[in-house]
């Protein structure tokens, strides 16, 4: 999968900067590698099968402070098909049946509660 790393690196100058892109055009599967960012403290690295936080240990150790800023998958974007809406059918059930109990007005009052 082709993914794009940024970096970003603190150094002293542009002689940790060449460094640091020497380091990272050293790994296997890295195919581009550049700056970015306002003031160039950003690396841009675009490769297959990079491992982020190696190059990111490997900066540490190399040149001084670095951060993992992002890391984006880089490539051919899937279409996804398009949501169709669905149409539910709508129930005409009509009346609900109710049962309806006779009313006997000579019942035995039996029951002291009715």
């Amino acid at each position: 999968m082709k993914q794009k790393i940024v970096i970003k690196v603190t150094g002293k100058g542009p002689k940790s900067r060449s460094k640091a892109l020497q380091i990272a055009v050293g790994l296997s599967g890295v195919e581009s590698a550049g700056l970015g960012g306002e003031d160039k403290s950003q690396i841009e690295v675009v490769g297959d099968g990079v491992d982020a936080v190696q190059l990111t240990n490997l900066l540490r150790k190399k040149v001084g402070y670095a951060e993992l800023a992002s890391v984006e998958a880089v490539g051919e974007k899937k279409e996804e098909p398009e949501v169709q809406p669905v149409d539910w059918p709508v129930y005409v059930g009509g009346m609900p049946q109710t049962y309806i109990y006779p009313i006997h007005p000579h019942q035995d009052p039996s029951c002291s509660i009715m």
